[in-house]
């Protein structure tokens, strides 16, 4: 059964190798400690036997976030055996995560942003291209991952919208503001041309000067840059642009719930009671919350 199951959260979870890996050891410890403790089937499960597990890894000195990655593996586990009829009740409905100090991710003030992206030269291709690509990244609020990946095909410029690919495949449709989807366009259209002759960068929206697929650390060095030009003694990566982003909507007035489409969290789509907002409302969030939106007056 547990090999079923790993094949069922890689191939219809989409779930990563890496994630894949961890589970198995997790679950494969778990049905271990069934058998030392002479429960041979599943549905023989009870939560006790769940919190003596978690109290023997906390014993053990395992770290919170892996003790909380363990009882998801579980979770996931007794889901999936309920699903397939292989056990009548889920042992982990009445488990909760344990409590972890939750370190408050860095972001740049509304004024450090305005600095960094008035930074680039629009006179030359680079700067261009440097600006289009960071008024995006806030914009948006996308991972580095999802902006490298972008093909010029998912960019929707006269619905203000772009197609995003997120983790395990999942596809979401964000808003983009006329003051960065102009920079972006510019690129596309003066720019882009000119570098996609140099390399092989196939469809990708956004290349390397030589014509290449960015890569993560390339807009890392890119980001980096710009902030210590800008005097920024934070330290910065793409990341943070995205916990900017979600932040000053929130801070503006956004509603929690539509930040968290905009993001794209992974941890909405397993509410049960969560319904996908409408996407022109989330249009108009960008539109009421934004900063960038306020301070240049353009209606997206």
């Amino acid at each position: 059964m547990l090999d079923r199951f790993l094949g069922h959260i890689l191939l219809e979870r989409g779930l990563s190798a890496n994630t894949r890996d961890a589970y198995q050891n997790d679950l494969g410890r778990f049905l271990l400690y069934l058998e030392e403790n002479g429960i041979g089937d599943i549905g023989e499960v009870r939560d006790s036997h769940i919190r003596d597990l978690i109290r023997l890894l906390d014993s053990l000195g395992l770290a919170g976030a892996s003790i909380a990655r363990n009882i998801t593996a579980l979770r996931m586990f007794f889901r999936y055996a309920v699903g397939e009829s292989l056990c009548a009740a889920d042992p982990t409905d009445r488990i909760e995560l344990p409590r972890r100090s939750r370190v408050l991710p860095g972001i740049l003030e509304i004024q450090e942003m305005d600095a960094v992206l008035a930074l680039p030269e629009c006179s030359t291709d680079k700067g261009m291209r440097d600006k289009a690509l960071l008024e995006f990244l806030y914009a948006t609020g996308i991972r580095v991952s999802e902006l490298v990946g972008l093909n010029q095909s998912d960019l929707l410029p006269t619905e203000n919208l772009v197609r995003v690919f997120g983790k395990g495949g999942k596809e979401r449709l964000v808003p983009v503001g006329d003051w960065a989807l102009k920079p972006v366009l510019d690129y596309q259209i003066r720019v882009r041309p000119a570098l996609a002759g140099r390399g092989k960068g196939g469809d990708l929206l956004f290349l390397s000067m030589r014509g290449r697929p960015l890569t993560r650390t390339a807009v890392w060095k890119l980001v980096k840059h710009y902030v210590r030009a800008a005097g920024i003694h934070k330290n910065v990566h793409p990341h943070t642009f995205r916990h900017s982003f979600a932040t000053h909507l929130l801070e503006g007035g956004a509603d929690l719930r539509s930040v968290q489409e905009l993001l794209g969290h992974s941890d909405i789509s397993t509410t049960q009671i969560y319904t996908h907002l409408d996407r022109e409302y989330l249009r108009e969030v960008i539109r009421t919350f934004h900063p960038r939106e306020s301070n240049t007056g353009v209606s997206a």
